[in-house]
C-alpha cells in the first residue's frame, strides 16, 4: 500500500478558516529540497493569524508590498524578514484576498538532520534544530526569495505532506509569543497551537516592549541616576 503520510496535503485543506487548520495541521510535514539535499519538518508549534480580523495580523491595516502573499490563494508560503536578522515562514490559509496564515513556530527535523546541523552549528540537541520560527527557516534553508511558493504542487522546492495528525488530546492551546497589544490579548487570541510534553516546541514568552535607547537615557536623567 501507498504511504499515505508522503502525500501532499491539497489546496482544500489549506481553503478552510485559519482556526480550523491550525490543530489539523501539527503533526504535518514540511519538506524543503535544495542543491544541499532535502529536509523535512514535523510541525509541532504554531500560531493563527486572521486578517482583518486581528490586531495581531501584518494584514490588519491592508496589503502592502510586504505582505502581498497573505492574499493570495491557500497553501503558498509567506516569508518575512523581522528585527532586522530572522525570516519567519507562514502557510496561507482561508479564501482568497482574506489573508490568514498560520505562522510555522517549531517542528522536528525527521530527514536531513546532518544538513541541519550543518547550518545550526550553535544547537546543542537536536529538539534545538528548529525550536522556534528563526530556528526552524536557518536549519531548512529558507529565506525571503521562497515568499510566495506555492507549497500544493511539485516542482517548487517544497511539498506540505499528510503526515500523522496529532490527536485532540495532545494539542495544548494559549496566548501568541511576542505578540503586543490587542492581539496579544491571551482571552481574546489564544491562538498558538502546539503538540503537549514535544521537546521540539518553543518556550512561550511573552511581550517586551522595546524602549529606545534615548528614552532610557532621559527616565534615568529625570531620575538623577545617570
Amino acid at each position: 500500500m501507498p504511504d499515505v503520510s508522503r502525500r501532499v496535503l491539497p489546496r482544500s485543506f489549506f481553503a478552510r478558516p485559519v482556526l480550523d487548520v491550525a490543530p489539523e495541521i501539527l503533526g504535518r510535514l514540511l519538506v524543503r529540497e535544495t542543491d544541499d539535499g532535502p529536509i523535512t519538518l514535523r510541525i509541532t508549534e504554531v500560531e493563527a493569524y486572521d486578517g482583518a480580523n486581528d490586531p495581531g495580523s501584518h494584514a490588519y491595516r491592508g496589503k502592502t508590498a510586504r505582505n502581498a502573499t497573505m492574499f493570495g490563494a491557500a497553501g503558498h508560503l509567506y516569508v518575512y524578514f523581522t528585527y532586522g536578522m530572522h525570516h519567519c515562514v507562514n502557510v496561507v490559509c482561508g479564501r482568497e484576498g482574506k489573508a490568514c496564515g498560520l505562522l510555522i513556530r517549531a517542528g522536528e527535523i525527521t530527514d536531513g538532520i546532518a544538513l541541519a546541523r550543518a547550518r545550526r552549528p550553535g544547537s546543542r540537541r537536536d529538539t534545538d534544530l528548529a525550536q522556534g520560527p528563526a530556528r526552524l527557516t536557518v536549519a531548512m534553508g529558507i529565506g525571503r526569495g521562497d515568499d510566495g511558493v506555492d507549497a500544493c504542487v511539485p516542482g517548487t522546492g517544497f511539498r506540505l505532506l499528510h503526515g500523522t495528525p496529532v490527536p485532540p488530546e495532545m494539542i495544548r492551546t494559549g496566548p501568541r509569543t511576542g505578540v503586543a497589544g490587542l492581539g496579544g490579548d491571551p482571552e481574546a487570541y489564544p491562538w498558538r497551537f502546539h503538540v503537549a510534553g514535544d521537546p521540539t516546541v518553543s518556550p512561550y514568552r511573552a511581550h517586551v516592549p522595546r524602549v529606545r535607547r534615548n528614552t532610557v537615557r532621559a527616565a534615568a536623567d529625570a531620575s538623577g541616576t545617570l
